[in-house]
């Protein structure tokens, strides 16, 4: 989100999911789409089947790889000199969008100048990337008329992961892919209502609708709707707590919809920071591996037991209804946020501002006077009501009540005026393989199972199809090892280790391996590098240096 939020001025996916079947080229890049957004991934397949090009940046061979025109196998940490060089010989060899330049963006002097010396030579020697499929993928990403830029964490999970962003940003201007059906730069979002949370201020540095709240207007706007004082110094990233919490800085946490005892990078150094809090609070549907050490776990209510409203991936808000009644003493997230906040203001029977049933009601009633808040908060949502919600899903902006919201964002500008071109220096990983540690292990998803498999698991029909983790070696790493496929061995890092099953195979090049992070029993997080991108503070979830050793038969 920073990343976009610096080029474009606003953090969210600029085009919808059916334009896709719109594109004259999609470069997916750091995205294994058909097991993480299976729906978007056919929608992609459907599309090349059309006649799309396709262009698949991965470092493992992914299912889109099948149907692709160009598949760029980059090792991983390396995506942002790949899209430098992609920049590079587009403006080499004439192909960027001068007018759309000229007329929409500005530090292109700057840009241009810090990718001087990115030749496809120089990318070819970091990336393993060979110069003339980098110098075709450049040609036909900038040759289309319609050209899409889809990503995921791949792109983002790295201490470099702000200036992929801005890279791909960047390209995407240079080439007028903006503003227009079928193109566009789309990450794509990893959960129902990961944009929505993004939306609402769910980040320490913004108030809702992406207003700073170091900003002064902006929090004299928010003290006022809210009628309290509110500072303006930005809070903690969740990456920055950890440490925060073994240095006694954070004494109290509470934890809605996160199991980061398994799902943080250096996961033991994560426990360990949960274990020396004075009160650990954890609201979830399921009894999570970070629940089983708090201090107070809150029953909360699924999707189907609740009302209220998703953004989605494409900036779509729609309305969600409670079909269901939560069970036992389960209660709605807005329902236990109220009952816990009027305790603490003394109100215990405290009611929401403008409601006539008490916070505890079972059913909660007050869900549309949130939203109407929210209208108020944010003009790009001011349009919006839960009365235009039951007939139809709407893309913010919508401004007004008879605005039918926008699907595809800066047809005719950005927000900051015109895109900001960023000058990006490339920097490589914060860990790379020795002598030591000679593995590269990247993390990822696979279909069956989600995130930490808090509800996946708890599924028959998910778990019997892919029940156990394993890590994905190449055979001539193997053979090294003298190892036969699914034999047991030991994985380790400098933060922690695994014992785990191989899988020999060559969807992945020699010195690299692949766990999905799924598997509490082999926990690929006690492996993965913690360390953070400085700007946005997200971890290096997807490279770090490892080694294999085969376990002694007792």
């Amino acid at each position: 989100m920073t990343g976009l939020v610096t080029v474009l001025g606003s953090g969210a996916m600029t085009n919808t999911i059916n334009g896709i079947l719109d594109s004259d080229v999609m470069l997916v890049i750091g995205s294994n789409t058909t097991e993480t957004h299976p729906i978007i991934g056919l929608r992609m397949l459907e599309a090349a089947k059309n006649g799309s090009k396709l262009i698949v940046a991965d470092p493992r061979r992914i299912k889109l790889c099948d149907s692709a025109d160009h598949w760029v196998q980059q090792k991983p940490g390396t995506d942002g000199a790949l899209i430098n060089a992609l920049c590079h010989v587009i403006l080499r060899d004439g192909l960027e969008d001068k007018k759309y330049i000229e007329e929409r963006a500005e530090n292109f002097d700057a840009f241009k100048k810090s990718i001087a010396d990115c030749t496809p030579e120089w990318a070819a020697a970091i990336t393993n990337v060979p110069v003339t499929l980098i110098e075709e993928v450049a040609h036909t990403f900038a040759k289309a008329d319609k050209a899409g830029i889809y990503y995921t964490m791949g792109i983002t999970q790295h201490t470099s992961g702000t200036d992929n962003v801005c890279s791909l940003a960047n390209l995407a201007v240079i080439t007028g892919n903006l503003g227009k059906e079928g193109a566009g730069l789309n990450p794509l979002r990893g959960q129902n209502n990961v944009q929505g949370a993004s939306d609402m201020g769910c980040v320490p540095t913004f108030f809702p609708g992406y207003q700073r709240c170091d900003d002064e207007a902006a929090c004299t706007k928010f003290s006022e709707i809210w009628q309290s004082p509110i500072t303006n110094k930005p809070g903690l990233m969740a990456t920055e707590m950890g440490d925060a919490m073994l240095q006694g800085k954070v004494a109290g946490l509470w934890i809605m919809g996160e199991n980061p005892v398994l799902s943080d990078p250096n996961s033991s150094h994560a426990k360990k920071a949960f274990e020396k809090l004075e009160c650990l609070v954890v609201q979830d549907i399921f009894l999570t591996e970070t629940a089983e050490i708090a201090d107070v776990v809150l029953p909360a209510a699924s999707f189907a037991e609740k009302d209220g409203t998703f953004a989605n991936t494409e900036r779509k808000v729609q309305r969600v209804r409670r079909a269901v009644p939560p069970p036992g003493d389960a209660r709605d997230d807005l329902s236990i946020i109220n009952m816990v906040s009027n305790r603490i203001l003394g109100n215990q029977n405290g009611r929401y501002q403008g409601s006539s049933d008490p916070v505890f009601h079972t059913v909660p009633p007050f869900a549309n006077e949130v939203f109407d808040e929210i209208t108020k908060c944010w003009v790009a949502m001011a349009g919006m009501s839960y009365e235009r919600l039951e007939k139809e899903s709407l893309a913010w902006p919508c401004p007004e009540a008879d605005h039918p919201g926008t699907p595809i964002l800066h047809k005719t500008g950005f927000p900051i005026g015109k895109a900001w071109l960023s000058a990006i220096t490339w920097n490589g990983p914060a860990e790379n393989p020795d002598e030591e540690y000679p593995l590269v292990l990247t993390t990822g998803r696979i279909l069956y199972q989600y995130h930490t498999g808090t509800m996946t698991r708890r599924s028959d029909v998910l778990e019997s199809s892919a029940p156990s983790a394993y890590i994905e070696m190449n055979p001539l790493d193997a053979a090294t090892l003298n190892l036969t496929d699914n034999e047991m061995v030991r994985a380790a890092s400098r933060r922690g280790e695994i014992e785990i099953a191989v899988r020999i195979t060559e969807r992945v090049n020699k010195g690299l391996v692949f766990i999905p992070f799924h598997y509490k029993e082999a926990s690929a997080n006690l492996l993965t590098n913690d360390a953070l991108d400085p700007q946005c503070k997200i971890p290096e979830a997807k490279v770090c240096a490892i080694k294999i050793t085969k376990l002694e038969v007792a």
